[in-house]
């Protein structure tokens, strides 16, 4: 079975947060040691991940040292956070796979994401990016020509355009490396984004969901299994009240009409719900949402919210 698993940004930092060298070594390392089960399992496995804490400790540094240097623009953020935290989950799986006998080649590939350069978000950035400061901080960035929004008693934080993913221009190339046998990560926090300028490309200010950009990639890839690894083992209906449930088997109309009621937060679940409704509504193959270490037992089909092109058996977990 050929597997897409997107692992989020916080899981490659410690559980308080932590996001020190050696705290996403240690969680890159955890993260490694389940997918290498997914590959003694026989299955093929491609590798997205997000960056988002990584992308906000380089912006931190560009505040700190701006009267030195000229700050990161976002497009290069993504792209050294690719190299950073590819590199690194290249290295852990290898050795994650020879301990368990295991000869697999490993790649991690830059990998740049097409946007529509008229896409509405460019004119209504919504997503938060970067740690909470205080009003006068906003205020004097914002005099840079940033956009800040108010988050009430948490402070003040940037946010950035987050235009919806098109195509992943390296899907030839990651689709050639996967052919051949190898695991290959790519597409990290969502891709670089780019826009078309003339003959070729050009980065842009934006930050793309991570979640959004595994669906595209996982279709054009033919992916059986999409994965959106979390802190949790399903989505819930009702979350945070009396009558929580958890999803199990679904249909991908069903989902979508749950989202449609408002069932789940456009800060969280919500973009992770999206992106394995897209991806089963193409009709590819099943999407699900589950815990990073209940991965193995969700592709088997025994936990999860497992998200279904055809008729799903029950909203409950299963």
């Amino acid at each position: 079975m050929r597997v897409l698993i997107a692992l989020g940004g916080n899981a490659m930092t410690a559980p308080d947060g932590s996001s020190s060298p050696d705290d996403q070594r240690a969680a890159i390392a955890q993260a490694c040691g389940h997918i290498a089960e997914l590959l003694a399992d026989g299955h093929e496995v491609i590798i997205t991940h997000g960056n988002g804490p990584q992308v906000g400790n380089i912006l931190r540094k560009n505040e700190l040292a701006a009267a030195e240097l000229p700050p990161v623009s976002l497009d290069w953020c993504g792209a050294q956070t690719q190299g950073t935290i590819g590199f690194t989950i290249v290295n852990r799986l290898e050795q994650e796979l020879t301990t368990r006998g295991m000869h697999r080649q490993v790649a991690a590939v830059i990998t740049r994401t097409r946007v529509d350069g008229d896409d509405p978000a460019f004119t209504d950035p919504v997503k938060p990016i970067g740690t909470y400061r205080n009003a006068a901080h906003a205020a004097q960035m914002r005099a840079h020509g940033q956009v800040w929004k108010d988050f009430g008693a948490r402070g003040w934080r940037r946010v950035v355009p987050s235009p919806r993913p098109l195509e992943i221009l390296e899907t030839p190339t990651i689709a050639t490396l996967v052919d051949a046998g190898w695991v290959v990560v790519a597409a990290g926090g969502g891709g670089i984004p780019v826009v078309a300028d003339g003959p070729g490309w050009n980065g842009v200010e934006a930050v793309i969901d991570k979640d959004l950009s595994a669906a595209r990639l996982a279709a054009d890839l033919d992916v059986d299994r999409l994965v959106i690894a979390t802190d949790v083992e399903h989505a819930i209906i009702g979350y945070g009240t009396a009558d929580e449930q958890p999803i199990g088997e679904i249909t991908a109309e069903q989902m979508q009409r749950l989202a449609d009621a408002g069932h789940f937060a456009s800060g969280s679940m919500g973009p992770k719900v999206e992106a394995v409704v897209d991806f089963a509504a193409s009709g590819r193959g099943v999407g699900i949402i589950t815990a990073l270490a209940a991965v193995p037992v969700a592709i088997a089909g025994r936990t999860g919210t497992r998200v279904t092109p055809a008729a799903a058996s029950r909203t409950a977990s299963s």
